[in-house]
């Protein structure tokens, strides 16, 4: 025999106070989840079109995108429409990066009236290149993310700004050159500067510049970018122990690195 619910908010549908539950609303940090599990869907075939849908999917109309870091000249903060998003993703690829993802901890998130916003301040994009050699680069900062409150929740302003970075380099590889000075010499380069590639730098150089002569909103703009930068090859690579590239040289004369 069934027996009436214990729970105190329960209201039978067929009582006279039955309520409606609202609609589900979907977390703003997992529609980043849904982003990275997008970005590892990406293919060396994806074209243009695949990059629009991508930042169709995940941006307003007139998002726009920031990014804030400090260089050996000074600092530096680069603002890019809508248009240019899509192009912006795409360029972290053609750099020789073969994986991207964001971990978001410890977020904040603040309701208002028609958005949400999250505020990260321990937020780390990640990103695995193929080439010199296998290296994954843990780029740290705060991401500060407004979504719209609405069904969609697309991201209206998305500002990152990095504070440091970490590059690293598998032990096997090290271990392998340790008699190859001229390789050591490589590996001990960095191979970003702040976490971005010089693809990404220099786009986002072009893309702030052409901000003010763009109309966002405009379908006759919608494909504009700048010239596109010749797409280079990628390798994937397993994942290893990693060591920290700046200090290669130092760790190689250890004991645990050989093999």
């Amino acid at each position: 025999m069934s027996s009436t619910p214990h729970d105190p908010f329960y209201s039978s549908p067929f009582g006279p106070f039955y309520r409606r539950h609202t609609p589900y609303m979907v977390q703003p940090e997992y529609r980043i989840y849904e982003m990275n599990k997008r970005l590892q869907s990406r293919t060396e075939d994806s074209d243009n079109l695949w990059w629009d849908a991508f930042a169709t999917e995940f941006f307003e109309d007139d998002a726009t995108l920031t990014l804030s870091f400090c260089l050996e000249d000074g600092p530096k903060r680069y603002t890019i429409g809508r248009t240019l998003i899509p192009r912006y993703f795409s360029t972290v690829f053609e750099g020789g990066v073969t994986d991207l993802y964001y971990i978001l901890k410890h977020s904040k998130e603040s309701y208002h009236n028609s958005s949400i916003t999250v505020d990260c301040d321990q937020c780390t994009m990640v990103t695995q290149h193929g080439k010199p050699m296998f290296t994954k680069v843990c780029t740290e900062g705060r991401l500060i993310l407004e979504f719209t409150f609405d069904d969609l929740m697309r991201i209206k302003t998305w500002h990152f700004t990095i504070r440091q970075y970490r590059e690293l380099v598998p032990r096997s590889i090290l271990a392998m050159h340790a008699q190859d000075p001229q390789v050591l010499d490589q590996l001990s380069k960095n191979i970003t500067r702040m976490g971005l590639t010089n693809f990404t730098l220099n786009y986002l150089r072009t893309g702030s510049q052409r901000m003010p002569e763009l109309a966002w909103g405009s379908s006759s703009h919608r494909r504009k970018e700048p010239a596109s930068c010749p797409r280079r090859p990628s390798v994937e690579v397993g994942t290893q122990v990693m060591v920290p590239m700046s200090d290669a040289r130092s760790s190689i004369s250890e004991e645990s690195l050989v093999t």
